[in-house]
């Protein structure tokens, strides 16, 4: 072979080369960088505002950790909030819109039951997954029927029996029970009666209130009446702060029980005198400033803390759930793949569906027959010590 056709073929076997290699770099599966739009449905005006806030802050604050932290493989998330104004009508609203925005990846709803609940038949018509932070067990069940619902919160059978286990500890026998008059508060008061039953404590009286009740001394001093052991309080924090002070005001001398819907603020403030002593089911990241960090999963938990502590001025137990979410969704949309630049809203909630995660919350797990993911093993029991909450023992 002549010189010059040797180095033309050695030439075209370079170029042949270098074009297989860039194929294989650059051509071969296009690499997706489209962001992962989260919409939120929140309670941002209206009675649970002060909880809606908290989740608000919390998603922005794990949505610019994410983005900065360069691990959804070269995708952002951008977050698009919309106040439901503690209103169910105006909450399917915002689900509507949310669903018709093709941009839209997956919602998060904030805590109000009646708008999850109300909102599920919507969510599963326009196929776009969910994950509510509203404690009702009616949110994700029958799950047949909510195949694009999810939820974090406490689930009330957990949160009965966990109480149920601190009443018994505490030698009470005769309790008042104080509920909320919704689908949760309801559905805790059957918790709460099947593990009275099995644990003999008697109920002596029961009584609701609503999430926009701003007096409740009447409740309080019906179920109070008698003199039982301790008040077991089911309800919203702002409805429990109220409680305790008016069971104070009049006179009551047993104990305090709340149920995790019932945590609010790390810092009691007004309440402190009427709940010091009191007994929280919650979660162990409401207190992980108190917790060596023997594992990531605590260390991260202490870092989430130490970051929403750094930044708020104050802490709010809900905040690890939304923040959870966030991570949840943004994992399913990088693991769920599909065409790049679009928005594969069914692979994510396949992806959702068999979830496992160690979050901020504790241990999440996700399954066909079980959307509602967070473990009973995430509750903990809190004191109120000296205006803030502390761990047990």
């Amino acid at each position: 072979m002549s010189p010059i056709r040797s180095a033309t073929v050695a030439a075209l076997a370079s170029a042949v080369l270098a074009t297989t290699l860039t194929a294989c770099q650059f051509g071969g599966e296009e690499r997706d960088t489209s962001p992962i739009v989260i919409a939120a449905d929140l309670e941002l005006s209206g009675a649970s505002a002060t909880v809606g806030k908290a989740y608000q802050r919390a998603l922005e604050l794990k949505v610019e950790q994410l983005n900065s932290s360069g691990a959804l493989d070269g995708r952002r998330v951008e977050l698009t909030v919309k106040d439901n104004r503690s209103d169910a009508s105006e909450s399917l609203r915002n689900i509507n819109d949310f669903g018709a925005d093709p941009r839209v990846s997956a919602i998060i709803m904030g805590g109000c039951n009646e708008c999850a609940v109300g909102a599920v038949r919507t969510i599963d018509e326009k196929r776009v997954p969910t994950i509510a932070l509203a404690p009702s067990g009616a949110v994700t069940n029958p799950v047949g029927q909510r195949r694009y619902v999810f939820k974090l919160a406490p689930n009330a059978a957990d949160n009965a029996a966990a109480l149920t286990g601190e009443l018994r500890r505490g030698g009470a026998r005769e309790v008042g029970l104080l509920h909320s008059d919704d689908d949760y508060g309801r559905e805790g008061l059957a918790a709460l009666q099947r593990e009275f039953a099995k644990a003999g404590v008697k109920v002596r009286r029961v009584e609701q209130v609503r999430a926009t009740d701003t007096d409740v001394a009447r409740q309080v001093g019906a179920v109070t009446t008698g003199k039982p052991d301790a008040l077991v309080l089911w309800t919203p924090p702002e409805q429990a702060s109220l409680a305790a002070v008016a069971a104070q005001a009049a006179g009551f001398r047993g104990s305090l029980y709340l149920d995790a819907s019932a945590a609010g603020d790390l810092f009691l403030g007004t309440a402190a005198r009427a709940t010091e002593r009191a007994t929280l089911v919650f979660t162990q990241t409401m207190v992980i400033d108190d917790v060596i960090a023997t594992t990531p999963a605590k260390a991260a938990r202490r870092q989430w803390f130490q970051d929403y502590t750094a930044r708020f001025g104050g802490y709010h137990g809900s905040s690890s759930f939304a923040a959870d979410a966030v991570q949840l969704i943004a994992d399913a949309a990088v693991r769920a793949g599909g065409d790049p630049g679009a928005v594969n809203r069914d692979g994510i909630r396949d992806v959702l569906e068999t979830s496992q995660l160690d979050g901020l919350s504790g241990p999440i797990r996700m399954t066909p027959d079980n959307h509602s993911g967070l473990m009973p093993q995430a509750l903990t029991t809190l004191v109120a010590r000296n205006g803030r909450w502390r761990l047990a023992g």
